[in-house]
């Protein structure tokens, strides 16, 4: 594990994905809760039609005192990976050094809702965290790749010795770049299957990893649904597993044996703007496969399976029914894991 990373000796890192659909007054007490309940990393996830996760950022910072703050995650087509930069070492700033980086691709189907080609992106993500590094060490930057920058450089100088970088990725290949390079990945997972393939991809990445790089932590960023009843749990799970099916690549359907035309009827529906229709056709083994999802002795033994094979848990959306309670009770699952482990 990282010096810079948030975990340490008492166990898994712990972390927390705090959703900006929400105002930031709200996402911030929210923020604030999670620390109160021991998590060690709350990150804004990132998406053109919330609201803007550095603002969110800036207010979770103002109330909150330990816990390690960043966005989760950015990709460097909708900003640029300069500007990326200096959002993240601002945040890093106003809380103290706390700040981390949670970069990735971002999602094709939003992206190209924008317009935006997602062209070479594990060298643009790559790229993105190199240049980073360097700008927040104080450097001055050219650099001409997947990206153009030129004499560029930050006014200003951010606290941490070093920023750490997460890289959200799914991939074979995003993976193990992840690994060598990053400071820790964010597995777009949550079933044991997906986490043990992932797994085995980052341990090929490590192998490549240089010495002088430290040490790395895995971290699944796991669609997550808690609740003190099963179903409204699972019912609350629909809307994500459905975005989830949607992205899904082949593969990762099959290690599920997902029906394939169920899977399609989910994707048909998304595309055509029919929400209600697309999270209506989200199947109870699409929930299994994508989400963990239940009550707290439930979501207990799920986080104890996926411990197995990382370093610690981002409890992702849709957290569940009630916010607030869904933080307590994913608290205590983590607890109930961790003793059971």
């Amino acid at each position: 594990m990282s010096d810079n990373a948030p975990g340490g000796a008492d166990g898994p890192t712990r972390g927390i994905e705090l959703t900006p659909e929400h105002p930031p007054e709200r996402v911030a007490d929210l923020a604030a809760l999670a620390e109160d309940e021991g998590f060690d990393i709350a990150f804004a996830s990132s998406h053109y039609f919330n609201r803007d996760p550095f603002v969110v950022l800036s207010q979770m910072a103002d109330a909150t005192e330990e816990i390690r703050l960043g966005p989760g995650v950015v990709n460097p087509y909708e900003t640029h990976p300069v500007k990326l930069a200096a959002q993240t070492a601002t945040i890093d700033e106003i809380s103290g050094g706390r700040g981390v980086f949670g970069v990735g691709a971002g999602d094709r189907s939003s992206l190209s809702n924008l317009g935006v080609e997602r062209d070479s992106p594990l060298r643009r993500v790559l790229e993105t965290f190199d240049i980073a590094r360097d700008l927040w060490d104080g450097e001055t930057v050219t650099h001409e790749g997947t990206f153009i920058a030129r004499d560029a450089a930050l006014n200003l100088e951010p606290p941490s010795e070093a920023i750490p970088v997460y890289v959200g990725a799914q991939g074979p290949h995003m993976l193990r770049m992840s690994a060598k390079h990053a400071d820790g990945v964010l597995v777009n997972a949550a079933h044991p299957k997906d986490l043990e393939w992932s797994a085995e991809q980052v341990a090929q990445g490590l192998a490549d990893r240089p010495e002088e790089r430290g040490a790395f932590e895995s971290l699944a960023f796991a669609s997550v649904s808690v609740a003190a009843d099963e179903s409204d749990a699972r019912e609350a799970a629909r809307p994500p597993v459905a975005f989830i099916v949607g992205g899904a690549a082949e593969p990762v359907l099959e290690r599920h044996d997902i029906d394939r035309e169920a899977a399609s009827a989910v994707s048909e529906a998304l595309e055509q703007g029919d929400l209600p229709e697309a999270f209506g056709r989200v199947t109870p083994a699409m929930i299994d496969a994508f989400c963990i999802a239940g009550t707290t002795a439930t979501v207990a033994d799920r986080f104890a399976a996926a411990l197995e094979y990382v370093d610690g848990i981002v409890v992702g959306s849709p957290l569940g029914p009630d916010l607030e309670d869904a933080v307590v009770r994913a608290s205590d699952a983590l607890d109930r894991a961790v003793e059971d482990g």
